[in-house]
């Protein structure tokens, strides 16, 4: 009896385990064969993603078998039988209707900034230059000569500059005064009492419609600025129409007609053509629709370019001949950036369409917002709009008291502490 187990025990000959390698070896050729097409006769792709797959009989031992998962964490049915004595356990079921994913905690969103703050941040380059004049120090001739150098730095010019320092030496011989601080005070006086003659609203109800004419140099901001002027004169109440003037200028059309769709207004434009054109068009539509304002852009142009100057002045002659008393605004866009030369482009825009109102944008770009100072020495021109931001909302009419008071105001780390 114990014989037969030892035969059993006993290991295979080297010619078996031959013919079982061989064995096992036609098995896998089996298993992974390429079956050929009958028609091409070539090699099929080894996987046919889109056929069954099937399985070939594992050939891994029982410790290399990966357990099966649990039923319920898998979501396949139970078993349809347990073992004896043990009653079957149902899988427990997750329905994600029911789950109810956790609410983010609302994000209230940031409060807009009122015009002033919005003034304030818009200034603070050139504010920056002048906040280490000022503080306890004494008044001394020192402190006038650095006072001076700040502010032919922020682009006030020579002739307001010299003006506000000999206001200032007279007020602190006759007045007594003692600290920077009240030399500061003394300086916002002063020179709010240089930029009030450029506070002057524009009034828009004289006519129907009320024509602007805008010009500018490329570059200066006139087309936006047109845009912004369209959004507040329509929260006015008024009706506006725009004219696309601007046919030099490549997608300046489409600038504006952009701006156009933003605001609800309709553009009066053409694919090309005379500048002119374009603006008689606009104002005769202006009357039969009983526009409000109408803003007509204009070709920007250089002031040293007399012949492209010309251009614009035959403009102003059309509208003129539309309406006698038209344009009855013409308002030149002046870049914040430029300084001195805004006087020049001041100058040269009046000779040839009389400019009678002036924008100045991109003060919030600027350290030079002293510009207004030389303007208003040299030449007053009424100061209607100022911009201090790319928003829509970011061109407001000029008023030289809160200018002055966002130009001077300290900020958090200056106030004294309580």
């Amino acid at each position: 009896m114990f014989g037969f187990f030892k035969k059993s025990a006993k290991k295979d000959s080297p010619a078996e385990q031959k013919d079982s390698a061989v064995d096992a070896q036609d098995l896998n050729t089996a298993t992974t064969q390429v079956p050929q097409d009958p028609e091409s006769g070539q090699r099929k792709d080894a996987v046919d993603h889109d056929a069954p797959t099937e399985v070939a009989p594992s050939a891994l031992s029982d410790e290399q078998i990966e357990p099966p998962t649990d039923v319920a964490s898998r979501g396949d049915s139970p078993p349809e039988s347990a073992p004896q004595g043990e009653s079957p356990v149902a899988p427990v079921a997750h329905d994600a209707s029911t789950e109810v994913p956790p609410v983010p905690a609302p994000v209230a969103p940031a409060p807009k900034l009122s015009w002033r703050d919005r003034l304030k941040a818009g200034l603070n380059r050139t504010r920056l230059n002048l906040a280490g004049m000022f503080g306890l120090r004494k008044i001394d001739e020192e402190l006038l000569e650095d006072l001076e150098s700040t502010l032919l730095m922020a682009d006030c010019g020579i002739e307001a500059t010299t003006h506000l320092i000999d206001a200032l030496r007279t007020r602190w011989k006759r007045d007594g005064l003692e600290t920077a601080d009240q030399l500061q005070e003394a300086l916002v006086e002063e020179l709010t009492a240089i930029l009030a003659p450029l506070e002057a609203t524009l009034d828009v109800t004289t006519h129907k419609p009320f024509i602007i004419m805008v010009a500018g140099i490329n570059g200066s901001g006139k087309t936006t600025s047109i845009g912004k002027l369209a959004k507040w004169y329509q929260g006015q109440g008024k009706k506006v129409l725009l004219a696309a003037g601007d046919t030099f200028r490549a997608a300046a059309r489409e600038q504006l007609m952009t701006w156009g769709e933003r605001n609800g207004v309709d553009v009066i434009a053409q694919e090309s053509g005379d500048p002119a054109a374009v603006v008689f068009d606009a104002v005769n539509a202006a009357k039969a629709r009983g526009i409000d304002v109408v803003l007509a852009d204009t070709a920007g142009r250089l002031p040293t370019q007399s012949h492209l100057m010309d251009e614009i002045a035959k403009v102003r002659r059309v509208i003129t001949k539309v309406d006698p008393t038209a344009p009855h605004e013409v308002l030149l866009v002046l870049d914040a950036n430029i300084g001195q030369n805004a006087l020049a482009q001041v100058k040269s825009f009046d000779a040839a369409v009389k400019v009678t109102g002036l924008v100045i944008t991109k003060l919030d770009g600027t350290a030079k917002g002293g510009i207004l100072a030389a303007i208003a020495r040299q030449c007053p021109k009424p100061l209607r709009f100022i911009g201090v931001g790319e928003g829509i909302d970011d061109l407001r009419p000029f008023q030289a008291r809160e200018f002055v008071d966002a130009l001077f105001a300290k900020s958090e780390s200056q106030k004294p502490r309580a």
